[in-house]
Order: structure tokens, then sequence, then C-alpha cells
């Protein structure tokens, strides 16, 4: 293959890959950005804000829940790797926990009284803090230094008598001049409302005492991964076999198909 025909491969895979991007930036990102939150809700005040006042990644995230907040705010208590789980894809979040892979579908009294300072484990090896928590209200998390560390926030607003709105609210600055960290970064980018969601819709369900199924987390689970994988490979062979029209489509059609399995929008209920 000579030079010429290596550029036009690069530049076809930079084409595709540009062009996916920029609907992941101008359809994707904005809606799992506010992933079941009305207009208002995105504007709504909240604890925790003051942990980065102009941050690069601001995610909020709601689901309604036929309970009170007392009923649901338990669930957020005991969140945590190697405490009751965090409700969502267990065969990830979940691997290695010394409590076993699947999240608890009860109510942990070992794990109900934390308090402000306390560790919050995420995984086998990342850690954050309790920085704020007021009962049946709010739980911040954060897990950065410095004068604006970020944080993670679980709100509960009750809607009426038997109905609270469950906010998940992050917000955080890209660390665009340390590159161990933007790799971390970038992931939680891409990832991070797949989790999300997940988890609001675990702890609405533990609300309701019903639990889904492991093997169905882990079928959907796959589903994104197996998704992920096809574009990834259809990238790589771009590079390797010489390029034609019909692989460029097919490579497209790879990323539009990552792009629905990852962002499509999906029901509330």
């Amino acid at each position: 293959m000579n030079k010429y025909a290596v550029v036009a491969q690069i530049l076809a895979m930079l084409a595709l890959v540009g062009l996916v991007l920029a609907v992941y930036i101008l359809w994707a990102r904005p809606y799992q950005l506010r992933w079941g939150a009305t207009p208002e809700e995105l504007t709504r005040a909240m604890p925790g804000d003051e942990l980065d006042a102009h941050p690069t990644f601001l995610a909020t995230r709601a689901i309604t829940i036929q309970g009170t907040p007392e009923e649901i705010w338990p669930w957020l208590l005991q969140m945590g790797y190697g405490r009751a789980g965090f409700y969502g894809y267990d065969i990830l979040e979940n691997l290695g926990s010394p409590r076993g892979l699947q999240s608890a579908d009860r109510i942990l009294p070992e794990f109900q009284g934390f308090k402000v300072g306390d560790e919050v484990p995420i995984s086998a090896v990342a850690r954050m803090r309790i920085w704020a928590i007021e009962r049946n209200r709010y739980l911040i998390w954060s897990g950065g230094t410095g004068e604006f560390p970020g944080g993670f926030t679980w709100a509960l607003y009750p809607v009426d008598e038997s109905h609270t709105r469950l906010f998940s609210r992050i917000r955080w600055s890209h660390h665009w001049t340390q590159p161990a960290l933007l790799g971390l970064d970038l992931f939680s980018e891409f990832t991070d409302h797949i989790a999300v969601r997940k988890i609001l819709q675990g702890v609405k369900d533990r609300v309701a005492g019903r639990v889904e199924p492991m093997a169905r987390s882990n079928l959907e689970f796959a589903g994104y991964v197996v998704a992920a994988l096809i574009f990834c490979a259809a990238l790589v062979l771009m590079l390797l076999r010489p390029i034609t029209l019909a692989r460029w489509l097919a490579g497209l059609a790879a990323g539009v198909i990552w792009l629905i399995t990852w962002y499509a929008p999906i029901s509330l209920v």
C-alpha cells in the first residue's frame, strides 16, 4: 500500500470518528446529561453546587419514585462498593466485592450510621468521602481535592404524600493538564449516564419491593459492550484493509448502532 492510500485511510477514519463525535456532542451528550429531568429541574440550585462553580461536566438526572423520602433514604445511605452495592450493573460495579456480586435487596442496618467525612468506596481502587449529609434530604459525595473538588449529590424532593423525585447531580471539571486523570474523565464522560440511570431505576425498584433479575441486567450490559466493540473493530479494520465506500459506510453503521444502543431515549417507567 502506497503512502497516499495510507493517508486516505487515515483521513477516512478521522472523518468517520469526527462525524460520530459530532452526533454525540450535538445529540447524545445533551440528552444523557439531563436524563429524566425537566427544564426547571435542570436550573434548580441544589446542595453541592458550590463544589465546582463552573464545571465542564454537569449532569442532572432524575426519576419519580412511589415512596416518601423516609422510605428512599436508607437505600441511598448504604450504597457503595463492599456495602450494599449500587443497584445497577452488578457484574461490573460489584466485581470482587467482599459482600458478593449482587447488590442488596434489603436495608442493611450496619450501613445506616454514616456521617460527614466517612469513606464511600466506589470500587476496589477508588474512594470518595461524604461531604455533606442531611437525613431524608440529600447526600453529597466528593473525591477531589483543591479549591473546586467536584461532587456527586443525591437529593430527594417530595412531589406529594406518596411520590418523591430522586435526583443525581454530578459536577466536576476535566483534568486537561493531567493525563493520568484525563483518561478516567473521558471514561466517565461517555459511560457515566449508563451507570447512573440504572442506579436510579434500581433504587426505584427496591422501594417498590422488586429487584430486576441479575441475568437481565447482565444481558443489557453485554449489549452495551458488544455495541462498543463492534464500533472499535470497524475502526481497526478500516486501518488494516483498503478503504472502500462500502467499508466506510459499514463503519458509519457501526457508529450509529453504538450511539443508538448507548444513548437512545428509554422509558422512565
